[in-house]
C-alpha cells in the first residue's frame, strides 16, 4: 500500500527498518529516546520518517532510533525525491529539527559549518554556470548536477548559514565554536592550547558559556607564545627575563581574571615582549665598548616596568627577610641600589629638558 503526493514531491511507502541508512546526523544528544519510544508504541508515528530513494535518512533521526529501540521490522516512511545534493540534505535536516529538539551550541556549530562550506561552494557553482550561459555554452553539458539545489541569496555565507541555523545573522559565537574546535585538534598547537580549547569545548557541552572559553582559549595562545620565547636560547636575555617575569605574572592571575581581560593583557603583553626582538645593533651592541654593557631600546625598560606593576603584593616581606642568604640579600640591595641611583640620574635628566623647554 502506498500513497503518493505530487505537491510534496514524495510517496508513502511500508519500508525495512534495516534498509534505512542514518548516515551522519549533526544532533549528538538525541534526548530521551525510551520516553519518545514510549510515545510511538501508544499512538504510532504521527510522522513517517523521510527517506531519499536510496534509504538515505532526510528527516526523523530521533523516531529512527525510538523505532529500533521497539525493536520493529518495518515503518512507514516518506521516499523524497529531488534532494540529491549536500546542500538540499543539509536544510532537509535544519527544517525538521526547527520543529523538534533543539540544537545544542555544538550541533548548531556544525551544521553551521558545512552550511557555510556548502553555501560558498554554491554559489560559486551558481557563478561558474552564468560564465558558461555568458559565452554561450550549456552547464549541463560540463557536468551540471541533474537537480537545482536551493539557491542562497547573495551576501556573506557566514550570514546566511547563521540564519539558516539559529534564525539570526549573527555567526560569531558559532565561529568562534570553530575556532575552539580547529584548535583543540591541531596537533602543531602547544599542548597547553589544546587542552584549553578542549576544556572550553567540554564546558559549552554542558551548557557553559561560548564567549569566556573562546577568549581564555586565545590568552592561552599569548601565554604560551610568551613561554616559548622565555626559553628560546636565540633570544636576547632581556627578551627571556620579559618573557619570563610576564608569564608568571600572567598565570598568577590566571584563575582570577576576567576572560576578555585576561585575552586584551595577554595579547598586549605579548606585544611588548615582540617588540623587544626587534633590536637596532646602531643604538644597542654596536654602541657598547669591551668593558660596558649592551645597550636595550627604551621600549625594553618599559616592558619591564610594566612587567613589575604589583610585583611586590606577591611577596611577605617578613618571609623574604627570613628566607633570603647573605648572597641573595647582598643581591638584592645591589639591584635596589643601581635602580636608585638611575632614577636619580633620570630625575635630573628630565628637569634639565624642563627647564630647557
Amino acid at each position: 500500500m502506498s500513497e503518493s503526493d505530487p505537491a510534496g514531491g514524495h510517496i508513502e511507502l511500508e519500508w525495512s527498518l534495516d534498509a534505512i541508512r542514518m548516515g551522519y546526523r549533526h544532533r549528538r544528544e538525541q534526548g530521551d529516546i525510551p520516553e519518545l519510544a514510549e510515545s510511538i508504541r501508544r499512538q504510532g508515528f504521527l510522522h513517517p520518517l523521510t527517506i531519499a530513494p536510496d534509504g538515505l535518512l532526510i528527516c526523523g533521526g530521533r523516531r529512527y532510533l525510538a523505532a529500533q529501540y521497539l525493536g520493529l521490522k518495518t515503518v512507514n516512511v516518506w521516499v523524497r525525491t529531488g534532494i540529491s545534493d549536500k546542500l538540499s540534505l543539509l536544510l532537509a535536516e535544519q527544517d525538521e529539527n526547527q520543529l523538534r529538539l533543539d540544537y545544542t551550541d555544538l550541533e548548531k556549530a556544525s551544521l553551521y559549518r558545512e552550511l557555510r562550506a556548502e553555501l560558498a561552494a554554491d554559489a560559486a557553482r551558481r557563478q561558474e554556470a552564468s560564465r558558461f550561459t555568458a559565452e554561450g555554452r550549456n552547464p549541463r553539458s560540463d557536468g551540471a548536477a541533474e537537480s537545482t539545489p536551493p539557491q542562497a541569496e547573495p551576501g556573506d555565507t557566514r550570514e546566511q548559514a547563521a540564519l539558516i541555523v539559529t534564525g539570526k545573522k549573527g555567526y560569531t559565537k558559532l565561529e568562534q565554536i570553530g575556532r575552539l574546535e580547529e584548535l583543540a585538534a591541531d596537533a602543531a598547537q602547544p599542548a597547553s592550547v589544546r587542552e584549553r580549547a578542549q576544556a572550553g569545548l567540554d564546558a559549552i557541552g554542558q551548557g557553559g558559556p561560548v564567549s569566556p572559553a573562546y577568549r581564555r582559549a586565545q590568552a592561552e595562545q599569548s601565554l604560551a607564545e610568551l613561554e616559548r620565547l622565555a626559553e628560546d636560547d636565540t633570544e636576547p636575555g632581556g627578551v627571556r627575563d620579559a618573557a619570563a617575569r610576564a608569564l608568571a605574572r600572567l598565570r598568577g592571575q590566571q584563575a582570577t581574571t576576567r576572560a576578555a581581560e585576561l585575552e586584551r593583557v595577554a595579547a598586549e603583553t605579548l606585544a611588548r615582549v615582540r617588540g623587544a626582538t626587534k633590536r637596532r645593533p646602531a643604538r644597542t651592541l654596536t654602541a657598547a665598548g669591551p668593558d660596558e654593557a649592551a645597550r636595550y631600546p627604551v621600549r625594553v625598560f618599559v616592558a619591564t616596568v610594566d612587567d613589575l606593576q604589583g610585583f611586590t603584593s606577591h611577596f611577605d616581606p617578613v618571609e623574604l627577610a627570613v628566607a633570603l642568604d647573605e648572597e641573595q640579600w647582598a643581591g638584592f640591595e645591589a639591584v635596589l641600589d643601581a635602580l636608585n641611583e638611575m632614577a636619580e640620574q633620570m630625575r635630573s635628566a628630565r628637569a634639565h629638558r624642563l627647564i630647557a623647554l
